[in-house]
């Protein structure tokens, strides 16, 4: 994996961390998303005059893969939303990770990556360490406490989230490999925006998006660019880089989020956490050198 795409996707993961810790402290996190793509969407089309070159016209391939994966990403979101809503954070958590689990498989078998026994050993490591984070304690009961209740609506919600983002993460390859990253970028978010904005429609949803605004502007004034630095510079990365170590060394966002929580939020970082974010941390190592 070469410096620049690495750097590019650590760089994305931190981003990714920070306006999560925004979407964390606002009042209602369906409404607040909406507004940060609103202001990262408007940020992006107000700089679009200043870039050189006109904009490309995009074919009807590119189209339908921007369109695809906003609908797999926002489909996520939904589902990883009803996962934390209705069930315990250290049972879903792990559990919606599981999209590491697809990646690779899909980056060999449909995109043809190769992957070394470095990046194999990275990739096993983060993934060990993604699922360890929220564990409150190291047993093989709590080990297998999520595999155990495949019965709860919030587990199966968790499962289905890792599986939406690994398609997700198969049509960013697509589509960045067609398209120029920044302009398949911004056609993406606007898809999201888009079918979030017919949800916000809804009834119960209405009347809390003024109230948003008043309450949390400057946390979307900072959470919009943020969100698009970070978008932006995953996709550069995912460009350079094969998609099965990408999505992983992205994974960096769950050690910044836990110092994050352990700085800003008072959390405590217990044993468990300091372990998987070791393995993690050693996993993104192997991965750069694989």
């Amino acid at each position: 994996m070469n410096s620049l795409a690495f750097f590019l996707i650590l760089f994305s993961g931190i981003m990714h961390a920070i306006y999560n810790l925004l979407i964390k402290r606002s009042r209602n996190k369906t409404v607040f998303i909406w507004w940060i793509f609103v202001c990262s969407t408007g940020l992006f089309t107000l700089a679009l005059p200043l870039l050189p070159g006109p904009f490309p016209r995009p074919g009807m391939v590119v189209i339908f893969l921007s369109a695809a994966g906003a609908f797999c990403f926002v489909l996520y979101h939904l589902f990883i939303g009803r996962a934390y809503q209705a069930g315990d954070l250290s049972l879903t958590y792990p559990l919606s990770q599981t999209a590491m689990l697809y990646v690779p498989l899909w980056g060999v078998l449909f995109l043809g990556e190769h992957l070394s026994f470095a990046g194999l050993c990275g990739i096993s490591l983060v993934m060990a360490g993604a699922y360890l984070i929220q564990m409150r304690r190291l047993t093989m009961k709590e080990l297998l406490r999520p595999f155990c209740s495949l019965v709860d609506h919030s587990v199966q919600a968790a499962l289905a989230a890792g599986f939406v983002y690994s398609l997700g993460a198969i049509i960013d390859k697509t589509g960045v490999h067609y398209y120029s990253p920044l302009y398949f970028t911004y056609i993406l978010v606007i898809s999201m925006l888009a079918i979030m904005t017919v949800n916000l429609l809804r009834a119960g949803y209405r009347s809390q998006i003024v109230a948003e605004w008043q309450e949390n502007r400057g946390f979307i004034l900072a959470g919009g660019p943020m969100l698009m630095g970070s978008f932006l510079s995953f996709r550069y990365g995912l460009a350079l880089a094969p998609m099965s170590y990408a999505v992983l060394v992205r994974q960096v966002s769950v050690l910044a989020g836990v110092l994050i929580g352990i700085l800003f939020l008072g959390e405590s970082c217990g044993r468990i956490r300091f372990f998987a974010a070791a393995l993690i941390l050693t996993g993104i190592l192997f991965i750069r050198l694989g």
